[in-house]
């Protein structure tokens, strides 16, 4: 009885397979493929001590820290022409009993602002280190100014300091890079 079932069964199945459509195919929209690679790197990381915002020696606070960071992924022109969008992660740990204000000033090779952000990061304290996450989607017309940058300087300030502050400042961050490269002729 299975038998009688599966014969019409297969005589349908073989009817579709010979007139199923095929369509010729078009080599010329191999010139429309993009790659499309998302590359993520380590961006800018820190411990700050409390101390560091005051000098002993002259006996005076210091409400401005800087650091500069080359950022090599963005001087190649290939990714300069390739990068779509980039996404800025930035995850500061707080144990200092202060707010902060981080600012992040993109330069280029001249010395040029090519691109600015920043943020604001909560106080904490030693027993209760407060977690402050901060992203930056950058993309469009952006995208070009922070291209053109070879650095980036981070400026962490302060709003005021003596020589009993405790704590420390951390950052964690990363860059998620969006690319899309397609053949150039």
């Amino acid at each position: 009885m299975k038998t009688k079932f599966l014969k019409p069964l297969a005589v349908v199945f073989v009817c579709l397979v010979l007139t199923a459509c095929v369509k010729d195919t078009d080599f010329d929209q191999a010139d429309d493929i993009a790659l499309t690679p998302i590359v993520e790197l380590d961006l800018i990381y820190f411990n700050i001590e409390a101390g560091e915002f005051y000098d002993e020696n002259s006996d005076t606070p210091i409400l401005t820290l800087s650091d500069t960071t080359e950022i090599r992924f963005l001087d190649d022109s290939g990714i300069q022409e390739s990068l779509r969008r980039a996404d800025f992660y930035f995850r500061f740990t707080n144990s200092i009993p202060r707010n902060f204000e981080v600012d992040f000033q993109f330069i280029s090779e001249q010395n040029d602002t090519t691109y600015i952000t920043g943020t604001n990061v909560i106080e904490g304290t030693l027993e209760n280190p407060v977690i402050t996450e901060f992203e930056q989607v950058v993309e469009g017309d952006d995208i070009l100014q922070l291209t053109m940058a070879d650095r980036v300087v981070v400026s962490v300030t302060i709003p005021d300091s003596d020589p009993t502050l405790e704590g420390i400042l951390n950052l964690k961050s990363k860059t998620t890079y969006y690319l899309e490269v397609r053949d150039r002729e």
